[in-house]
Parts: structure tokens; sequence; C-alpha cells
């Protein structure tokens, strides 16, 4: 992250830390030997680290409002520097904090950090605005409220347990907060978003991981001239699935988590041989090639990658307890603290070394019959509703993977059933889902090959 780009450039700093999987930017601001650290993710090791390396104190955690799709180490941070929590009243914090709204203002070494009431994406969120020595703005970190290209979605606080503000609602509010507040900034100002590319808190996402007010004005389509009922119907349409774990995330993130390394040394590791409770969830992060090749009875193949963390927040649900399979202590390690950053960590009844002598093998696809007689087979596509405006395969039943463990029973079991996405990644998971719920029924996984299709689908 380059400097800001003004007469406080060797004053104030400005690092960003992107967590890919998550999509998720959380911010060290620093100002001599001062850092306010902003929307910080569940490990708080890189924050101290850059601390260390400036050899400052972290004095305040910011959060800009409680997240939805990731567990936060504010407590944390704040248990162990003695800094000070700073949040909108509106949350209802249940952890020790200082109220930061309209108004309030946090000095950081010769700089200023000021509240702005930003509410839209949630109903208590807020924006930093970043202040220099001459009362210039130079930089406004704004959470969920406005990203590059895009704003936060304002229909993840429906949920009674976690408020029931309805999305029609939230979006007039973040018409007005982006209105009457971020677009009357000065257009050099500087823009740092808490989410990128490929976040489900918004749908357009840039690529670009900053910007400024003057190039959202120009670029940004919900920043565009339109009434506030146009912003609703707008905002509203095509926004991507919720998945189960983002009120459990909210809940947690108001009370404020317990340590990352204390919740993952808790988590149990039973040994390889020990017999696994029936009933209890198995989810087997390895390889779709090796899956397939041998494993556990009644196993989901939720591949480590990318994205693992949302698609195991998006199929299991809070409440669920799982195992959890690898085939490396390193990849064991790796998942575990993925699992962790969405706060599930508690559910993991075992993470363990999957067993040398898997007892089940999935088929093979003969994609060549795919291709020939695609009717003689169930096709269930299991891309979300947005990817599924142009369809592979006609006749295609729709179901998207976050769906799929509960409507699987909806699938016609007189032939064999071909699930595909849109890469293989999901696939795998959905046909090893499939199979679960239907035994005895030939369930084929298209995987990567869905891409020669759908290049076909296209011309």
């Amino acid at each position: 992250m380059p400097p800001l780009p003004s007469s406080t450039a060797s004053a104030v700093q400005i690092q960003q830390f992107y967590d890919k999987g998550l999509a998720h930017a959380s911010y060290a601001v620093r100002c001599g030997r001062q850092v306010a650290v902003i929307d910080p993710g569940r490990d708080p090791q890189p924050y101290y680290d850059f601390a260390d390396e400036h050899e400052a104190d972290i004095v305040a955690v910011i959060e800009t409002h409680p997240h939805a799709d990731f567990v936060s180490s504010h407590l944390e941070i704040a248990q162990e520097t003695e800094a000070t929590i700073y949040c909108s009243k509106l949350v209802g914090a249940k952890y020790p904090h200082k109220a930061f709204d309209d108004g309030d203002r946090l000095k950081l070494g010769s700089v200023e950090l000021h509240a702005i009431n930003t509410p839209g994406h949630s109903p208590d969120s807020i924006s930093i605005l970043l202040m220099d020595e001459l009362a210039q703005s130079r930089a406004v970190f704004t959470g969920d409220t406005l990203f590059v290209g895009d704003v936060g979605r304002p229909d993840l606080r429906e949920d009674e347990a976690i408020g029931g503000h309805k999305r029609e609602e939230l979006a007039a509010e973040l018409y007005r907060s982006t209105r009457n507040k971020l677009m009357t900034l000065p257009g050099s100002t500087r823009v740092y978003p808490a989410h990128g590319p490929g976040s489900l808190c918004g749908k357009t996402t840039s690529p670009d991981l900053d910007s400024t007010i003057a190039k959202e004005l120009k670029t940004n389509y919900a920043l565009q001239p339109m009434s506030q009922d146009e912003f609703i119907k707008v905002l509203l349409e095509d926004q991507p699935f919720v998945p189960k774990y983002f009120g459990h995330d909210v809940k947690l993130n108001k009370a404020g988590a317990p340590s990352f390394e204390d919740s993952i040394r808790a988590v149990p590791h039973p040994s390889g041989n020990a017999p696994l409770e029936p009933g209890v969830l198995v989810i087997d992060t390895r390889p779709a090639a090796k899956f397939r090749a041998g494993h556990l009875p009644g196993a989901i193949n939720l591949q480590d990658g990318g994205k693992f963390e949302t698609w195991l927040g998006s199929v299991v649900g809070p409440g669920e307890k799982f195992y959890l399979l690898a085939d490396t202590k390193i990849a064991l390690d790796t998942v575990v603290r993925k699992t962790a950053k969405i706060g599930y960590e508690a559910n993991i009844k075992g993470a363990l070394l999957a067993p040398l002598a898997l007892p089940e093998t999935s088929p093979a696809v003969d994609v060549e019959a795919v291709r020939q007689h695609p009717e003689v087979f169930t096709i269930v596509d299991i891309r979300n509703r947005a990817e599924a405006n142009v369809p592979v395969f006609d006749n295609a039943l729709l179901i998207p993977l976050p769906e799929l463990r509960e409507r699987a029973h909806e699938i016609p079991t007189d032939k064999p059933v071909l699930i595909h996405c849109a890469g293989g990644y999901r696939s795998a998971a959905g046909a090893s889902i499939v199979h679960q719920a239907l035994p005895g029924v030939e369930v084929l996984d298209l995987g990567e090959a869905i891409t020669e299709f759908q290049k076909q689908a296209v011309h």
C-alpha cells in the first residue's frame, strides 16, 4: 500500500492487510509510534508484527460494524495491548469499548480519526475519516458501506436474532449515507473499503482494493444520479446468496471472540484409528481426485482452496458439529485455521489425518457420453442463481450448492445424476452431498470438464 499522496506522507502510514480467501481488507494506520487497527481479521499476529516493525504501540482498534463474513480479533487485540476498542453506540457491543459516532474524534499522533455514522449495510455502520494536521481529509475507511465499484448489501440483518431490520429500510439509509456523507467528501479523499472482489457483502466489487471519492463518483453504479426508490430497486436486484454462518458471526463479533491461537489449540486431534462418532458430518478437505479414489462413507468433499471458509460456512450450519480431514499435518493445520476465521473452530469434533485405507470410491464420468446423450442423465446445476442465467444444459435442475443438503430429495432418481458447477470446485462438494443423500443412486461429478460445455453454450 503506497503512502498517502499528501504533505503528511512522512507522518502517516496506511498499511492494508488483505485476506484473499475472505476478500477482506483490514488496516493499520500509523502516525509516529501510535497505531490504530481498523476491522482486524481473526488472527491478530500481522498487526502485532506491523507495530513491532515500526516500534509503535497499538492504541486503538476500530470496528466499522459487527462483521457477518469473518470473525474479528478486536477483543483479543485490546486485551493483549490494552488498546481501546471504538465502535458505534448502536452496535450494542458486549465488550469494553468507547462509543464512536458522528462528531467523535480520536487523536493519533499528529492526525485525527473522525467517526461518521453511515448506516445502510448494517444499522450500526460507521466510516472513519483520516484528517491531517491541516484539517484536510486524506482518507476514509468505509467498512462495508462503500466498496470500489459497489456498496454494501443491505439484506444481512433481517433475521430477528440479529435485529430484524428490513432490507428496504436499510437500503434507504444507505442511499442517504452515500449521498449526504461520503459523496460530499473532497474528490481527492482516498477510499479504503473492508472488502474486495469476491466478497458476498456486495455484488459487483471491482478488482481494485482502494480508490478515491472522485473515481467512485464517476464509475460506481450505486453513486450515479437516481432517486431513492431507484437506488433501492437497483441495489436489491441480484444480490448473492447469504451463507449460513453470517448471522452467527454478527452475534460473535458483538460479543467479542476468544483468542485465536487458544481456540485452535483447543480443537481435538483424535488418532487416525479412533472410531468416529456415528451421525457426525465428515468434511474431507483433500483434492477431488484423492477423494474419488477413496473416502469415508457419507463424507463431503470440501476441498481446501481459495474460498474454503465461505463454502464451509455455506454448506454447514453454525450449530453443526463435524470432523475435519486432510492428508498432511500442514494441510490440516491450514484448514483448522481457516475454519476459525469464520468462528467454526468450536464445531470441530475432531481434526485428523485421512486414513490410508478408505472404503468408498466415486465413479468416473464419461464426458463423451454426456456430450452425445445428455438426456440419459438427471443434470443438476449447483451454480448460484445469477450464474445460472445462461444454462449449460437444457432441462437442468437448478439447486445452488448452499441449498443442496436441504433440497437433495427433490432430485429425481430414475437416471444417473450428473452434478455440475462453473469450474469444478463446487461440483466435487455437490456430488458428495447428493451421494450421501441418495444412497443407491449413481452420482457423477462433471468436474472441470464443464468448461468445455460452457464454451459450446456460449456459441
